[in-house]
């Protein structure tokens, strides 16, 4: 279990004396990256309290040629062996603990059409067939890579169930409802923390990302991230159960005991409605990309550049669907269809960031990640 990921920047020198590769003092099994520390930002989710951010979520956001996006270049012609050190803690590819992630590798994609991608998101570009294309690519890739709810990744899940523990402790009707809950709210968190990592490192991958303002960035994670995971977790949820990427799974009685029925039944008609649109990976990423950029969300600076960004995305998910389905009236009719989804995407983060009330007056220990993207006060905080 990853205790604890920093984001962010690796430090000049340190890529230098390590051999381009990222430094870190931790222990590596614990999977943290040290990285620059950076001024405390204060983003909240709606609703909640304007709690400071620490330098987790702070770093995630850096400037255009310190991530690994698609306007990244690579001085390697042979993409093949092009790689990029992401400040990441996750499975250790490299010293240190660090995420290394090969632009080339399972590419098809050279970083000349890399940054056709770039300039067509600027508007220099023209808008052309080509480009869009590209956006398709760089987009699906990007989810392929940092999604762990792939066709390919789920395939052969093994199914287990998640039985809550017996309590001798507990007497009270009432207290063993307290206990479930927070056990299930503890296992709940566990499971979907790692997704933070995968979906912070598929939004920098976005084209145009890389350019909007730090806080901007942050913005966009913190209060899309619950959007975004539902609509990879979606392919595994079924009229009674939701699995997780590591095979077990919560049942729909689990999941009242930590939200509430019509939470549940909302969530449940949401993903059974996108599994009946039959969307691919790639249509799932491009979908995904328009659920994050979202250029309403509260204390955004540069919404026009976003919508404009978002827009491209859109455009590029209208052609892949078109061309998919050729041209068929189920085509035509997809793309209004999973936009008007969004609001009820919208309406279920909302609803989200009220339930995690509780956990911010109960303060049960849970990943430390996961109670800064959600605002609940640490333990030892207190």
């Amino acid at each position: 279990m990853v205790n604890s990921v920093r984001y962010g920047r690796v430090p000049k020198r340190s890529r230098e004396l390590n051999g381009g590769q990222p430094s870190s003092t931790e222990d590596p099994n614990a999977a943290v990256v040290v990285v620059n520390s950076c001024d405390l930002r204060r983003v909240s989710t709606p609703g909640t309290p304007n709690t400071p951010q620490t330098p987790q979520m702070c770093s995630i956001a850096s400037s255009p040629s310190e991530l690994g996006g698609c306007n990244a270049t690579s001085n390697n012609n042979n993409t093949n062996s092009s790689q990029l050190v992401v400040g990441v803690g996750g499975p250790s590819n490299g010293s240190g603990g660090g995420m290394v992630v090969g632009i080339g590798n399972g590419s098809n994609m050279n970083s000349q059409q890399l940054n056709t991608v770039h300039e067509g998101l600027a508007g220099n570009n023209g808008g052309t067939d080509l480009t869009v294309y590209d956006v398709i690519m760089c987009v699906s890739q990007a989810h392929r890579m940092n999604c762990a709810y792939t066709e390919e990744q789920t395939r052969d899940l093994m199914r287990r169930p998640l039985n809550v523990p017996p309590n001798g402790l507990i007497s009270s009707v009432s207290e063993n409802m307290e206990f479930q809950k927070m056990w299930l709210w503890q296992q709940y968190a566990a499971r979907v923390t790692p997704n933070v990592q995968r979906i912070v490192e598929f939004a920098k991958r976005l084209p145009g990302f890389c350019d909007f303002t730090q806080d901007d960035q942050l913005i966009l994670i913190k209060m899309g991230f619950f959007e975004t995971w539902l609509t990879h977790v979606a392919r595994l949820i079924t009229d009674s159960t939701l699995t997780f990427d590591d095979g077990t799974y919560l049942t729909r009685q689990h999941l009242e005991i930590i939200y509430d029925t019509d939470f549940v039944v909302s969530l449940f008609n949401f993903a059974n409605t996108i599994n009946v649109y039959g969307l691919s990976d790639t249509e799932i990423g491009l979908f995904s990309a328009m659920v994050l950029l979202a250029s309403d969300r509260p204390g955004i600076s540069e919404a026009k550049m976003i919508a404009r960004t978002r827009e491209r995305i859109t455009e590029a998910l209208r052609v892949q669907i078109v061309r998919s389905r050729n041209g068929t009236t189920q085509a035509l009719q997809l793309m209004p269809a999973l936009e008007a989804k969004i609001p009820e995407l919208r309406a279920l983060g909302l609803k989200h960031s009220a339930h995690c009330n509780w956990l911010r007056i109960t303060k049960p220990r849970l990943p430390p990640l996961f109670a800064e993207l959600f605002d609940i006060p640490m333990e030892e905080e207190n």
